[in-house]
């Protein structure tokens, strides 16, 4: 095994494909290829901050798996434990930019990734970690999916790591019924250690509009984070202290991504010892960089920039324009 990771990521990474003008989709030639998944994303961020990450998932025995492993290998995750499946591919998603936002349309169904299941509990990477962190995308893939999710976050099967879950809910992979998701994706929350969800997601979800709804419907989680998008965020730690960290202004060229790159700031925070106002700012900085390209993964800001944004005082934060 390699070297033990603080923090194992598990889900579905998929090739993008997505127009290098930023034009419409249906108008392109030629398309740019990466590789974006929330959770491996989330270990790229972690990765890029100097923590050891690992990605656990499946692929396909095809040129598009093999990309996805070696641009995950090159920013520093260790991909050992994934799976290469001879028969199912590896999944393609496609980005539509607009000038209402970028839409994304996923080919996914049947890939090599929903084929996971709770076998994967037995490896060795997921029992060394700190932190398992997985995501509502998953828990939507397939039944066998489903049952490892369950597994891992509400029967807790892999003793000693903490859960890290976010909501991530995604319409379309719940065929755009959110009484389906909701149950489902409120009894994974309520397992979880850590739990990240967007206030507009939960009051889709559950008719929650304000974050101390959230907290009362999903605690006693020892630390939920509500993310409002260009308002702030706030966590609730377990003895219910309260804090709130307004977004930073920002430039916004496309969100795909925003919420993982917050997800891999808060975590690292807490994994080097950080309160949670240094966790909130971390995820928010991480989140910015995200928001200022079209990357799934930014490029991470260097530690010295980011350290003077961490230590600012409260007034020089809420006034804070990144470039």
């Amino acid at each position: 095994m390699a070297d033990v990771a603080d923090v194992v990521c598990v889900g579905e990474t998929m090739a993008v494909l997505s127009p290098s003008d930023a034009g419409p989709l249906e108008g392109q030639t030629t398309l740019g290829l990466a590789v974006g998944g929330a959770e491996s994303n989330v270990a790229c961020g972690l990765a890029a901050l100097g923590h050891r990450a690992a990605w656990v998932s499946r692929v396909g025995a095809d040129p598009l798996g093999r990309r996805v492993l070696s641009d995950l290998t090159a920013r520093g995750v260790d991909v050992s434990a994934v799976e290469v499946d001879p028969e199912r591919p590896t999944g393609v998603y496609f980005k539509d930019p607009g000038p209402d936002g970028t839409g994304t349309y996923y080919y996914r169904r049947n890939s090599a990734a929903t084929a996971m299941g709770p076998a994967l509990i037995r490896l060795p990477h997921l029992r060394a970690a700190r932190i398992l962190h997985l995501s509502g995308i998953t828990a939507a893939l397939s039944d066998s999916c489903a049952e490892l999710v369950a597994e891992i976050v509400t029967r807790r099967a892999v003793p000693g790591p903490a859960v890290s879950f976010d909501v991530n809910h995604r319409p379309a992979l719940w065929r755009h019924r959110p009484a389906d998701a909701a149950p489902v994706l409120l009894e994974l929350a309520r397992g979880a250690d850590i739990v990240f969800v967007g206030r507009d997601e939960a009051e889709t979800l559950w008719g929650t509009g304000k974050s101390e709804e959230i907290r009362d419907l999903l605690g006693p989680a020892p630390v939920i984070v509500v993310k409002d998008a260009g308002r702030g965020a706030t966590s609730y730690g377990q003895g219910g202290e309260e804090t709130f960290v307004p977004t930073p202004a920002s430039p916004v060229v496309e969100r795909v991504g925003a919420g993982d790159a917050f997800a891999a700031g808060y975590l690292t925070a807490l994994l080097e010892g950080s309160g949670p106002t240094e966790g909130l700012r971390l995820g928010h900085l991480l989140a910015a960089a995200t928001l200022r390209t079209r990357d799934d993964v930014p490029l991470v800001p260097a530690r010295d920039e980011l350290a003077r944004h961490l230590t600012a005082d409260p007034a020089t934060w809420s006034t804070l324009r990144l470039p």
